[in-house]
């Protein structure tokens, strides 16, 4: 709970010292939404282990995968329209609640989330669910309003000028995968490991998002498929052929792969970005304000960060 109290003044902070120094740049947004995606998978799970949700293994499932999806859905509809929106109940308001829920467990235990509501006779516990689903329809509602009124791009199209629907088919296939497995496997790796699987398949999410971000500040075609896919692929496909391998060790496998892959595009791009912006990385040159080179015609140019 103090981390997510920490980070919301540090989060404003970073933006006003950037723009005090005069380094504000694409860089910092990459920075700002990449950290962001990878937390939400790792806040989404803090909360499910604060109301024991693990007792539900299904809506543990649904409740993590939510707020993933969601935030997938927040820079497609960036990506597709060129601004990013707030709604009434967007990030804010979403780490207050997360904040109350922990407050809540650090006061009465966590224990108190099995208490079951008079009338309805429902565990507290379901309650975050029920809310969680509640603003995740809304919320998707908003989103698929703004993609599907069309984007900013020629006949309608994205900033990228490809279609609309394409980014759907990255975090499709992430939470299919997830879902298939889940189902299907064996030996039950989701219900025994619901921690490492959910953190596993949210670092895939997580670099499709922020390849997603860097696509819309370069204003290049999102690709459909990624080197990240591999790790949920070994899984799938391990499970296609009766388990060959213990489902344990290739989970692990998974994660692994899936962390340093994210780890070398990420070290990649923030140096082509530092390349091309002409800026150092995360550091201020002494004796001088640091400010990112702008092309000429006012358009930022083209990278390669594929």
């Amino acid at each position: 709970m103090p981390t997510l109290g920490g980070a919301k003044p540090l989060d404003a902070c970073d933006g006003k010292q950037a723009r005090r120094t005069g380094s504000s740049s694409p860089l910092g947004e990459l920075f700002d939404h990449g950290c962001d995606s990878i937390s939400t998978a790792f806040v989404a799970l803090a909360v499910c282990v604060a109301v024991q949700l693990g007792n539900y293994p299904a809506w543990m499932f649904f409740q993590c995968f939510a707020a993933i999806t969601l935030f997938y859905c927040a820079h497609w509809q960036t990506y597709v329209s060129g601004t990013l929106r707030f709604g009434t109940f967007d990030v804010t308001e979403a780490q207050f609640s997360v904040m109350a829920i922990h407050i809540v467990s650090a006061i009465f235990g966590p224990t108190v989330w099995a208490t079951k509501l008079p009338l309805v006779h429902i565990e507290l516990r379901l309650m975050p669910v029920a809310m969680a689903l509640s603003i995740s329809l809304i919320m998707c509602y908003t989103d698929m309003a703004v993609i599907l009124s069309g984007g900013v791009g020629k006949n309608g199209s994205t900033v990228a000028g490809t279609s609309v629907l394409s980014p759907c088919i990255p975090i499709a296939l992430v939470v299919l995968l997830a879902f298939i497995i889940y189902q299907k496997s064996t030996m039950h790796v989701y219900e025994n490991h619901p921690c490492l699987y959910i953190v596993a398949f949210g670092m895939v999410a997580a670099k499709l998002t922020n390849r997603l971000v860097v696509a819309h500040m370069s204003k290049s075609e999102m690709e459909y498929m990624d080197s990240i896919l591999v790790g949920p692929g070994m899984l799938f496909l391990n499970q296609y052929f009766s388990t060959t391998f213990n489902e344990y060790i290739v989970l692990w496998i998974c994660l692994v792969y899936s962390v340093a892959d994210f780890l070398c595009y990420s070290r990649n791009v923030c140096n082509q970005m530092c390349a091309h912006l002409q800026i150092p990385l995360l550091r201020i040159p002494s004796g001088a304000q640091a400010k990112p080179r702008v092309p000429s015609d006012g358009r930022r140019g083209r990278m390669d960060l594929s």
